[in-house]
This record gives structure tokens, C-alpha cells and sequence, in this order.
């Protein structure tokens, strides 16, 4: 049995074969678009796991879901302005040291939805589940750069490479039909502790064809459209990646830029996610008999900064009590303590009392004290992206005709 046939075994997953069909996806995901496919699960399911199960973490597409079936001739090439260029098969980056990292990713998008009700915005239609925390396995991006002689923590190689840019075997019409790609600083990429992975594993098994299969990037902390999937090659340049979703999406606009006055270049590429949280064990709108009601959600914060505090209100805002947080079983969560998954969001509960006809509300504090905006219309967007503002949900007092 060759190499890449006993990986394959030895995770309980063989390499996909038949491409004629979409993949297989859970029943239960709520599809925001079928072309590209982009699809969020239930509310309710993403705080049924810690680890967001394979099936029912989101996915986000912009072309269709390419085909990369031939694990044996794949091959990533290393380029640009390094020393040394290389091409490495997946043998070569399995036997680099294998790291594991619990990460969540999160849709610069998510939470879309509620935006677009202050003013339209362009965008898929997400609510609160564009988002989803896995344990990633892989080598660190800083091992794979050494091999092409980039020492680690270095901030330019000796041509004058600066960035580091990932480029897709995904193709999409914003690209003119080339390949999806986007960058982040080489000092990131270099830096072992950002845990930058070259990730082939998803929860333990192969990474499946709707998250990247046979390799992706993982940048803990960053919007979800810096992990580029299927990846292809890796240069390193000068300036950073000048593709559509760096330079013309992905920035963050004043509420007085429109699409007439809009001047991308005024504005850098986003990069770590703001502080955020969000109910999930309530709807929009909710019809609940008085007395306790117990409020769950998630909280995360971008750049590995921990959740110091969330803080719920059953009154709009005026009254606040705090929600006790939690990751793994057992093991209490400390922001930012040793034992606790940095780039991971964390869970949180509250019960509280509802007495009457009301909006609950959710805001988290990460551990340099940001704290998401009160109303989405100070941080309202064209395109709608970071819609980080208190997280609200109406709850009437009553009887239920369902």
C-alpha cells in the first residue's frame, strides 16, 4: 500500500472519487444560496457541540467546489521571493511535525442578515451560523516556509518578500474565472505561535471536498476568507495579495460610504475578527410562558483574544446580570489561561427571569476590554460585513398557537 493510501485508511477516509454530484450535506443546514453553495446550521445546533461537527459546520463557497481527486500527483508549490522554490506532495507535508489546533472560523458576513434590515447591503444572507469551531490538524505554515529558507519570526526574506499569499484551485467569476487567493503578513505566517496550519485534518479525519480537501489554510483569529481551501501554491511577495477579496471586498466602510462614492484603496484588507457573541438557544422572535428562561450563545474574539465577560439583559439593555462561560467539560474557563483554546469561541448561559413581553440581549467583552456596539447602525456596511453589534432577540409573553 502506498503512503498516501495508508494515511487515507489509517483515518477512516478514503480519497473522494465521484464528482458528478454535490457533496452530501446534512438535512438540518439552512441554504442561503444552491450557486455558489453557501449554507449555515440551525441555531440550536451550534451550541449542541463544542466541536462543531463536520456536517454541520457552515459552508462558504464562491464558485463551485472544485475537483482535486489525485492525492498521489498533487503537488503545492512554494514560490516567489524566496531562496529556495519548491514543490511539496502531500508526503512531504504529512511528514512535516503535525500539529493540532482547536479553531474557530467565522464568516466576515455572519450575522448579515440583521444588518441588511437597518439598510440593504450586499452579501449572502446569513444569520448567526456562519460560524463553527474544529479541532484543525496539520503542519505550521512557519515549518513548511523554512523548508524554502525563511527562518521563523522573519518579517522579510532577503528579495524583499513581505506577504504571503495563498492561492485556491477555486475558481470564481469575481476573479474573472481565476483562482480565489488572499495573504496575510510573512511576520504571521513565520510566527509559530499563530498557529497557522497547513491543515489536511478536520476533527481527527481527512478534511472532506466542502472544506478544502486535499489541503487548506487555517489562520486562527482572522476572518474566514484568509483559510483559503483547496489550496493550490503559496508565493511570497512584496506588496500583499492584490486578488478581488483583498482589495475590492472585505473592508471595513463608514456608514456614509455608498456604492457610488465607494474608494476601496482607502481602506486596508480585514483581518482579525472583532469581538462578538450571539444568542442561539432563542429565535428572532420567541413566544415563551413567564418565569426562567435559560439564555445560551457563543462569544469569541479574533487576534486570540479571550472572552472576559458576557453580560445579558432582559430588558434591553438597562439592567444587566452576567453569563457564567465555558469551553471544554471539566476544566474551568480563564481567559487567556493555559488550558484554555485561545482561538476558540467559548460558551455561555444565563437564566433569567421574564415576566413579561421583552428583548433579551447579549454583549461580550474580550480580555483587552472591547466590547461589541450597542446599535448595528453606527457600524452598518455596504457590504455588510462584521455585524458585531448586541446581539437581540424579542420574547412575548403569552400562549403559543403552535
Amino acid at each position: 500500500m502506498r503512503k498516501s493510501e495508508a494515511f487515507t485508511a489509517a483515518h477512516g477516509l478514503r480519497a473522494p472519487s465521484n464528482y458528478s454530484e454535490e457533496p452530501p450535506r446534512h438535512p438540518s443546514l439552512v441554504v442561503n444560496s444552491k450557486e455558489p453553495f453557501n449554507a449555515e446550521p440551525l441555531r440550536s445546533a451550534l451550541i449542541s457541540s463544542y466541536v462543531t461537527p463536520v456536517d454541520l459546520f457552515y459552508k462558504r463557497n464562491h464558485g463551485p467546489i472544485p475537483v482535486v481527486d489525485d492525492v498521489e500527483s498533487y503537488r503545492l508549490s512554494i514560490t516567489g521571493l524566496v531562496k529556495i522554490q519548491k514543490d511539496l506532495s502531500m508526503t512531504d507535508i504529512w511528514n512535516l511535525p503535525k500539529y493540532t489546533v482547536t479553531a474557530t472560523l467565522q464568516c466576515a458576513g455572519n450575522r448579515r442578515t440583521a444588518m441588511s434590515k437597518i439598510r440593504k447591503v450586499r452579501g449572502v444572507g446569513w444569520d448567526v451560523g456562519a460560524i463553527g469551531n474544529a479541532v484543525w490538524g496539520g503542519a505550521k505554515l512557519a515549518d513548511a516556509l523554512e523548508l524554502v529558507g525563511i527562518p521563523k519570526l522573519s518579517s522579510a526574506t532577503p528579495s524583499g518578500g513581505m506577504h504571503v499569499e495563498f492561492v485556491s484551485v477555486d475558481k470564481c467569476k469575481e476573479e474573472n474565472g481565476g483562482p480565489y487567493k488572499a495573504s496575510i503578513p510573512l511576520i504571521h505566517a513565520t510566527n509559530p505561535e499563530a498557529d497557522v496550519l497547513l491543515a489536511y485534518e478536520m476533527n481527527g479525519k481527512l478534511l472532506n471536498r466542502d472544506h478544502g480537501y486535499p489541503l487548506r489554510v487555517v489562520v486562527p483569529g482572522v476572518i474566514g476568507a484568509r483559510s483559503v481551501k483547496w489550496l493550490d501554491s503559496i508565493n511570497v511577495i512584496a506588496e500583499e495579495c492584490q486578488g478581488f477579496f483583498m482589495q475590492k471586498d472585505y473592508k471595513m466602510f463608514p456608514p456614509s460610504v455608498n456604492w457610488d462614492n465607494i474608494n476601496w484603496s482607502t481602506r486596508r484588507p480585514q483581518m482579525d475578527f472583532p469581538v462578538q457573541c450571539a444568542i442561539c438557544s432563542l429565535d428572532d422572535t420567541n413566544v415563551l410562558k413567564d418565569g426562567k428562561v435559560m439564555v445560551k450563545g457563543y462569544a469569541v474574539a479574533g487576534g486570540g483574544r479571550g472572552i472576559e465577560r458576557v453580560d445579558i439583559s432582559v430588558d434591553g439593555g438597562k439592567a444587566w446580570v452576567e453569563a457564567s462561560r465555558y469551553q471544554k467539560t471539566g476544566i474551568p474557563y480563564v481567559a487567556d489561561g493555559v488550558r484554555s483554546d485561545k482561538w476558540a469561541w467559548v460558551f455561555f448561559e444565563a437564566e433569567v427571569e421574564v415576566t413579561h413581553s421583552t428583548e433579551i440581549v447579549a454583549k461580550a467583552v474580550d480580555v483587552a476590554a472591547n466590547v461589541q456596539p450597542e446599535n448595528v447602525n453606527t457600524i452598518w456596511n455596504l457590504r455588510g460585513i462584521l455585524n458585531t453589534s448586541w446581539h437581540r432577540v424579542h420574547v412575548r409573553v403569552g400562549r403559543s398557537n403552535m
